[in-house]
């Protein structure tokens, strides 16, 4: 019997060590929530990922880390 993958941590990092990006992979794609950041370590952009895709709400960040926006991602053909 085959058991289903577990989601594996995943951080991206720019040059200068500092981390760029973060989430979960399952299966090698992104999968749970992710977060991406701006080089001084101030948040840029999270969200939700369903086995590659987008959805519902993401949110996105000022230069202070501010949220500037909210957006629900809609499913594909609707």
């Amino acid at each position: 019997m085959e058991y289903p993958m577990q989601p594996e941590e995943r951080i991206e990092y720019f040059k200068d060590g500092s981390v760029r990006a973060r989430g979960w992979m399952l299966e090698g794609m992104l999968s749970g929530y992710w977060e991406w950041f701006r080089k001084n370590g101030i948040r840029m952009r999270s969200g939700h990922f369903e086995r590659g895709v987008q959805v519902g709400e993401w949110t996105t960040y000022d230069q202070n880390g501010a949220v500037y926006k909210k957006t629900t991602m809609k499913p594909k053909g609707t």
